[in-house]
């Protein structure tokens, strides 16, 4: 195992203390593998971790520390299995929260922690942040009107040019050369608004975010991306859709024009099936479930979220808060682990949008 002072320190957030994050903490914190590559520190309440340990029952400790330089002055080591070093986050009032149930004091902790996790990562206390699962609903509940982390963190780094990015690593995709991510251009919105928040500039914004990330986070020289169409067999020469000839072909050449290695638009549905043999490395979608759908279908419990254009690293797994599923010891990690490891992969690489 590397030297410790040597890994990457990471923010572990716990996400909604009423879903299943702080039991996938618990459980990606057992998996040796992320110890091997970073130090994880958790942030969120004590109690509630502990809750998740005593869940799954692991002998592993929850040691609750009141600042990034305590874990060297207790010699606690992050990076071993048998202890979780905790940054507490948030007020009591969350432990009188119900479990597997929307809570407007679950949305504000899970808030709290993103805050704190987002600052302290700014601020060069942490080299990256990793997000367990929040309730959008819960959040709005507790007075924070965000359509999820991605526009939070957003805000919070002060960023008009970001993108959430779905990723399965190269484990997953054998033929891939470093996995494979696709980039959403628009996100959290109705599919009626889709075309008309489309154009150029957006799309060809959206083509720079995957080609540095797949560039300077994962080490590609010459990034391979591929352009979806938005309609039906691209438009079928605008039978069923003009949009890529008027928006998205121009966008590609925008992207071009810089330099970037841009092909389409294409069909999405035999894009994605391209991507997932090796063809391309990273993928633009034009809308959120033409990308989310295609992903995971492949390994949705494996697949990782990375939010670009950020001045930070910033992971999350891909899945949701699973209310129905949550504290019956029955959550799996795997997931958290991807997104970790992720991480630790961007940050040892130094990657920053800057």
């Amino acid at each position: 195992m590397a030297d410790p002072a040597q890994k990457p320190l990471l923010a572990i957030t716990l996400g909604d203390p009423a879903g299943v994050g702080p039991e996938v903490v618990v459980r990606a914190w057992n998996d040796p593998r992320i110890h091997e590559v970073c130090r994880p520190v958790a942030l969120g309440h004590p109690e509630i971790l502990r809750r998740a340990v005593a869940l799954t029952g692991s002998s592993t400790r929850v040691e609750v520390i009141d600042s990034v330089s305590t874990i060297a002055q207790l010699g606690l080591d992050p990076s071993a299995t048998h202890n979780i070093p905790c940054l507490p986050v948030g007020s009591d009032d969350v432990l009188d929260a119900p479990q597997a149930k929307l809570d407007a004091r679950s949305g504000q902790a899970a808030y709290e922690a993103v805050v704190l996790a987002t600052r302290r990562s700014i601020a060069g206390q942490f080299a990256g942040m990793v997000t367990a699962p929040l309730s959008k609903a819960a959040l709005h509940a507790a007075g924070h009107h965000y359509p999820g982390h991605t526009e939070l963190l957003a805000e919070l780094c002060g960023v008009d040019d970001f993108a959430m990015m779905l990723y399965l690593p190269k484990s997953e995709l054998p033929d891939s050369r470093a996995g494979l991510g696709v980039v959403h251009t628009t996100l959290h919105c109705s599919i009626r608004s889709v075309p008309g928040q489309l154009n150029p500039g957006l799309i060809a914004a959206k083509c720079r975010l995957a080609n540095a990330v797949m560039r300077d986070g994962f080490g590609l020289v010459d990034p391979r991306i591929g352009v979806c169409a938005l309609n039906p067999h691209a438009g079928e020469e605008e039978l069923f859709g003009n949009e890529e000839n008027l928006i998205i072909s121009p966008a590609v050449g925008m992207a071009r024009a810089a330099g970037i290695q841009a092909t389409g638009p294409l069909p999405a549905d035999t894009l994605m099936v391209r991507a997932r043999d090796g063809e391309f490395d990273a993928v633009v979608a034009m809308y959120h479930d033409q990308g989310h759908i295609a992903l995971k279908l492949l390994a949705m419990h494996r697949a990782v979220n990375i939010t670009l254009g950020l001045p930070i690293v910033r992971t999350s797994c891909a899945h949701g808060t699973a209310f129905d599923r949550a504290w019956q010891g029955t959550a799996e990690g795997s997931g958290m682990v991807a997104a970790i490891l992720a991480a630790a992969e961007l940050a040892r690489r130094n990657f920053r949008f800057r």
